[in-house]
């Protein structure tokens, strides 16, 4: 036990620990912000769908010898863009224009990755995270877009609130549905490319699903499910840090794992009571 003290204590000392659960944080509350909205319009997979396109865009970014923040923010807004497109214009449901998108994109950068092997090792940091090599850049690109992320989501809360619950009803007050939801989408594509050094392509929809869908076992309300799903999301975040530099596992997974551990001590509960 004392020796589990002292390895916190002396990961706590590390400028790459403090780093890493400050921008951990910083997304588990974006995530936490967005997936309420995207649980409840059955959007979920979106993030899934669009972090399958971050690794095109990481490829295409590491081929180019660019920063992947810089290449994939703009290619993966405008990937959501066209999912949104697909689901209007083709008449495909969600989660089939998801599919196509992301099928796709994955396959693009499956083939740039063959093309170009001499950077397989740092595209397998951006597939399962590396959160505890995260650069000061990284500290600050993450500070600005998730602040923007959680500022833009207060203020548009009364409207996302109202097209979450009825498209129908928020049309006749006189908002514009279909901004808002492009506004989200836009927001969650943010939000996915940033976690990415969190806990990679793979598991980044996980951190927007699991807290939020935990929270809702127990919430009472929209604001408490916000609230809930931060604080189970950046405990998961440290908690999750911590044990990884503990015990020299992948950061990602664990943070993912200990999201799912929630979840089920939650809905048992629930379900128990």
């Amino acid at each position: 036990m004392e020796n589990v003290i002292s390895l916190i204590l002396e990961a706590l000392q590390s400028d790459f620990i403090l780093r890493a659960i400050l921008v951990g944080s910083l997304i588990a509350i974006s995530c936490s912000f967005l997936g309420i909205f995207l649980v409840l319009k059955k959007y979920s997979m979106i993030g899934d769908g669009l972090a399958h396109v971050s690794f095109a865009t990481i490829a295409i970014a590491l081929l180019l010898n660019k920063s992947p923040l810089v290449v994939s923010i703009p290619l993966v807004i405008l990937s959501s863009f066209l999912i949104l497109k697909l689901n209007e214009k083709a008449g495909l449901h969600g989660d089939a224009a998801i599919a196509l998108i992301s099928s796709f994109a994955v396959a693009v950068g499956v083939l740039i990755t063959s093309v170009a092997k001499g950077f397989n090792i740092d595209l397998f940091s951006y597939l399962f995270g590396s959160i505890l090599v995260i650069s000061k850049l990284d500290v600050l690109l993450s500070i600005i877009l998730s602040t923007v992320v959680i500022f833009i989501t207060l203020f548009f809360y009364n409207n996302l609130f109202a097209i979450t619950y009825d498209e129908e009803f928020a049309t006749v007050i006189g908002l514009n549905p279909k901004s808002m939801n492009y506004l989200i989408t836009i927001l969650t594509s943010i939000t996915v490319v940033l976690g990415i050094r969190v806990v990679g392509t793979m598991l980044i929809s996980s951190m927007i699903i699991f807290p939020t869908v935990t929270a809702l076992q127990i919430s009472k309300g929209f604001k408490d499910t916000i609230l809930i799903a931060s604080l189970i999301s950046v405990a998961s975040v440290i908690i999750g840090t911590l044990l990884s530099y503990i015990l020299n596992f992948p950061t990602g997974a664990v943070i993912v794992i200990i999201n799912a551990i929630c979840f089920v001590i939650l809905f048992s509960i629930n379900k128990f009571n």
